[in-house]
């Protein structure tokens, strides 16, 4: 048997003193810039513990109270979801790319729900786990800003609007009424008068602002016969709700331009001709599924994605669909966060409005029975 090799042995600053030629409280000092050493010493530390590949212990910087060099993002969502999710793969690139920068830690847990996020936060802090916390989702009645205020955590909310009850915690935000709007208006004059939006996750913020966004556009035009339709964000419940209302059927709790079904049936049942999906995968289920039952796609029913990808440029017809920089969303949100850790004050940044791309997928409302 070949004999255990033993651990690399780490650095120490009794290694650095020594090559310096220096004490260690001199080496103490001038690697946690503390007075007490002169600036040629202190350059003469700081080279000699690059040379020699000196990190902080992290244990040791959290019984110091420097912090623990890791941030945490915790997510209530299936998690079965998340695989074929491109939001939330180049959201957390974004924010890795600058939390590498800083050579910080990224602390990632999914849970079932709001209440488990919330015990969630409560141990990290307790342990002194992270030293902040990116916060996805954000709920219309969201108990989590309340507990991150009231422990302190230094806090990002990524999507959330801006929130005067809760100044110490900043927000990175998208105008989701502004992005539906330019749907809505993309849709109609290509007339479009039966509408329905294939939704992601009831009770969340921005799930509700696009809700509230397309029915307050269809009032505006008068158009009778817009609808929504809430889901899990999966090309399952994606495939299946689009078989359902392209056959005139209306599921349980759909909302509709006027308020919501409670029972699940509608009055009419008229067919759509186009259809919004709230992320790519949905869309693509979607289309595979409006296909298999006899519909043409866009000249039977127009299709909309929420989030661009490579997905909606892999199908037939290419997706029209809202294209943003989801990258630098999560760099934006990752260097608020920083920002907070370093001292900085809180702040509400907006992004660039999604931008709406026409692909093939979306044409002119067709005449006869299978159109207007």
């Amino acid at each position: 048997m070949p004999a255990k090799r033993s651990p690399a042995r780490r650095p120490t600053m009794k290694d650095i003193a020594q090559r310096a030629g220096v004490s260690e409280s001199a080496v103490s000092f001038a690697l946690n810039d503390r007075p007490g050493v002169s600036e040629i010493t202190r350059d003469r530390v700081r080279r000699v513990a690059e040379q020699l590949g000196w990190r902080p212990s992290t244990a040791a910087r959290q019984l110091s109270g420097e912090g623990a060099a890791t941030v945490g993002l915790v997510l209530a969502r299936p998690a079965d979801t998340l695989g074929v999710d491109s939001f939330f793969l180049q959201l957390i690139s974004g924010i890795q790319e600058v939390l590498a920068e800083r050579h910080l830690g990224l602390l990632f847990q999914v849970v079932e729900d709001v209440d488990d996020e919330c015990a969630v936060y409560r141990r990290w802090w307790a342990e002194h786990r992270v030293d902040g916390v990116l916060v996805v989702d954000p709920r219309t009645d969201d108990a989590r800003p309340d507990l991150l205020d009231e422990l302190g955590l230094p806090a990002v909310v990524i999507g959330g609007a801006p929130d005067a009850r809760h100044p110490g915690l900043s927000t990175v935000w998208a105008d989701d009424a502004g992005a539906m709007a330019a749907v809505v208006d993309e849709l109609s004059a290509l007339g479009h008068r039966r509408i329905v939006h294939i939704a992601g996750l009831p009770g969340l913020a921005h799930t509700e602002r696009r809700i509230r966004t397309l029915r307050a556009e269809a009032d505006r035009r008068g158009l009778a016969e817009v609808r929504s339709v809430t889901t899990d964000y999966s090309d399952a419940e994606g495939a299946a709700v689009t078989r359902r209302v392209l056959q005139g059927g209306v599921l349980q709790g759909e909302v509709l331009a006027g308020g919501i079904v409670e029972d699940g049936v509608a009055e009419g049942g008229s067919r759509p001709t186009a259809l919004i999906y709230d992320n790519d995968v949905m869309a693509v289920a979607g289309v595979a599924a409006a296909t298999e039952l006899g519909f043409s796609v866009p000249g039977d029913v127009s299709v909309v994605a929420w989030e661009d990808s490579a997905l909606c440029r892999m199908v037939k017809p290419w997706l029209s669909a809202l294209s943003r920089d989801t990258v630098e969303f999560g760099r934006t949100a990752a260097k608020e966060l920083t920002s907070l850790l370093d001292g900085g004050p809180a702040r509400a940044v907006r992004v660039p409005v999604p931008r709406l791309i026409s692909r093939e997928s979306t044409g002119p409302c067709g005449a006869g029975p299978s159109g207007a």
